[in-house]
């Protein structure tokens, strides 16, 4: 993918997860969820895992990681955060580490926001040893209702809209991009997670310094002051009776496994011997 076609400015991204780095620890919930669940879901593979990759910088993922005597090595953009996790400083979709290095890639809330989503899995596929395991999970399709809305009213009070929020994956487009990166027996599943807030202000701050602001290569104006009215105005038009707004995000998970011949594979067309409608007890 050229540089001119890139939906995010490489750097400026990279800036935001730098700028986060200080606060990341107390509005990175989202992340910290994501990240979570990855571990519950690993907690049910019956397999010893020795060395993992971490995309994206994730404390809870190394430290429980670690505590379980895997060896965890980071890939981060940004630098601050790369080097608070003794990590590697990369692009997701640049990874430079050799093929067949890990046996267990995890990534919690970063793949939403990057430029070439099939490279990354694919470079994150083939890091795997034949029958390691990827789990990724990141916020998908349909989140940010309320946060787009508000956006888009304070746009058209002044004619037009913008691109302030970029397009996200579903659950189906994951699956797909699993089974285009090579991975065998892939598994792509959703979850809905709300978080209500005093105001549009308190989300803002959130998705900014958790390493999730804005960083689209054709970046739109800034709000007037008359636009920021609008949007706060627009946000707090859905507060429940105590005042607060819940907020929608819709998290994709992804699982996929470095193929290997021990793997189980599905029979081959037209190697059946029984008749389905007689095993339902139709048959003739």
């Amino acid at each position: 993918m050229s540089a001119a076609a890139e939906p995010f400015d490489r750097r400026r991204r990279r800036a935001r997860r730098d700028r986060a780095a200080a606060r990341i620890a107390a509005h990175g919930f989202l992340a910290d969820h994501i990240a979570a669940e990855l571990l519950e879901r690993l907690e049910g593979v019956r397999r010893d895992f020795a060395r993992a990759l971490i995309v994206g910088a994730s404390p809870l993922l190394a430290g429980a990681l670690g505590g379980r005597g895997i060896a965890c090595v980071t890939a981060e953009a940004g630098a601050r955060l790369a080097g608070a996790a003794h990590g590697v400083q990369c692009d997701e979709d640049r990874l430079p580490f050799a093929d067949v290095s890990f046996d267990l890639v995890m990534s919690a809330g970063v793949l939403d926001g990057v430029n070439d989503l099939p490279g990354a899995l694919i470079l994150m596929r083939r890091a795997l040893r034949p029958d390691g395991l990827m789990l990724a999970g990141f916020a998908g399709a349909g989140s940010l209702p309320r946060l787009r809305a508000a956006m888009l009213a304070a746009d058209l009070a002044i004619g037009g809209a913008a691109a302030r929020l970029h397009p996200q994956v579903d659950v189906r487009g994951g699956g797909d991009l699993l089974g285009r990166a090579g991975f065998a027996l892939p598994v792509a599943d959703g979850e809905t997670l709300e978080v209500r807030y005093p105001s549009l202000t308190a989300l803002v701050n959130d998705l900014r310094f958790s390493g999730g602001g804005a960083a689209l290569a054709d970046r739109a104006p800034p709000l007037t002051r008359e636009q920021a009215a609008i949007a706060h105005a627009t946000f707090l038009a859905g507060a429940d009776a105590d005042g607060r707004i819940a907020e929608r995000f819709e998290i994709v998970y992804l699982t996929g496994w470095a193929p290997d011949p021990s793997q189980p594979r599905p029979a081959a067309r037209g190697s059946g011997t029984a008749s389905l409608a007689r095993a339902l007890g139709s048959g003739r």
